[in-house]
């Protein structure tokens, strides 16, 4: 690809505020954290500001409140290079807001409010014609806009791309047969397949379920992905870091694997591709912010599958 990727990102838009504790709380208390940050964030947010650090063109498709938050919000995804001509702003809704504490070891809980005036579904696509772009990413947060941006995406031949994370069962159930391509989390996977799998088995249930492209994430782990080809599960091991802060990996995981299938890259380069992505966003606080460029991207790719260097060294979009 010559120019850099189109993508269009739907979904999450909330102000997240993150704490840094030495560990996550038990019991009720004070509790007096060692860092903090607040910014606009979210998953589909947090994914495209990674796809747009990873060289791609990215517009995002959210929801806000009329209120000084929502103003807040997109004047900081602007900042981080993003179109937010798409936000749409819903008058006497009130902003999407996120609690976050992130523990020594990376770990994190997350409180998130969304307004169910502002999560009200759209009757139609905010722009007239999708093949502007090259891929579409949604998350499970804004359902109704998310299956519009599906269904418009696969009828026009480019990748539909569902990140399935924790929802209700019914939401993953409206999604999952709009995408050509879907990346579950662990969680998503255990919320649809409502019973105890190992993750290879997981995702070979998944994929039972399906005529789409199907991945499920692991974290440290790695991801498997199901080769219709062979009938099986493939597994892709994720790189060996210690990590600082996990809030927005899979983000960033999503955000980098629609970059890759926006560029036409073998699904399983894409997969090490947002591996990669994502591996170096564990090795920094402060949620989305600790998102790679494309450069250490290449570099964390090239480190960890040797064999994929030739590959890769064509893949220098910026």
């Amino acid at each position: 690809m010559t120019r850099p990727a189109r993508l269009l990102s739907v979904g999450a838009l909330t102000l997240d505020t993150i704490l840094r504790v030495e560990t996550l709380p038990t019991h009720q208390g004070k509790f007096i954290a060692a860092d903090g940050v607040q910014i606009a964030s979210g998953m589909a947010t947090s994914a495209a500001c990674a796809a747009h650090r990873l060289g791609a063109e990215v517009s995002l498709w959210a929801s806000a409140g009329d209120d000084l938050i929502g103003d807040q919000l997109i004047a900081g995804i602007e900042a981080e290079g993003i179109d937010c001509s798409h936000v749409r702003r819903i008058s006497g809704a009130r902003s999407a807001l996120a609690s976050i504490l992130v523990d020594a070891h990376g770990e994190r809980i997350i409180v998130p409010f969304y307004d169910s005036l502002a999560q009200a579904d759209p009757e139609a696509l905010p722009f007239a014609d999708i093949t502007a772009f090259d891929a579409v990413l949604v998350d499970v947060r804004w359902p109704g806009a998310a299956a519009l941006a599906l269904k418009a995406a696969r009828a026009a031949g480019r990748p539909a791309i569902l990140d399935a994370d924790t929802a209700p069962l019914a939401v993953l159930e409206q999604l999952l047969p709009l995408a050509s391509h879907i990346v579950a989390s662990e969680p998503a996977v255990r919320i649809i397949c409502g019973h105890a799998l190992d993750l290879a088995s997981a995702c070979s249930d998944m994929a039972s379920r399906t005529d789409a492209f199907v991945a499920v994430t692991g974290g440290a782990a790695g991801t498997w992905w199901f080769d219709r080809a062979t009938g099986s599960s493939r597994h892709v091991a994720a790189p060996k870091i210690k990590a600082v802060d996990t809030l927005a990996a899979g983000d960033v995981f999503h955000g980098a694997f629609a970059v890759g299938l926006a560029e036409a890259m073998p699904v399983e380069q894409a997969l090490r591709f947002a591996s990669a992505a994502a591996a170096l966003k564990c090795l920094r606080f402060g949620g989305r912010l600790g998102a790679p460029g494309r450069t250490e991207t290449l570099a964390m790719v090239t480190a960890t599958w040797p064999e994929t260097a030739q590959f890769f060294d064509g893949c220098s979009i910026a």
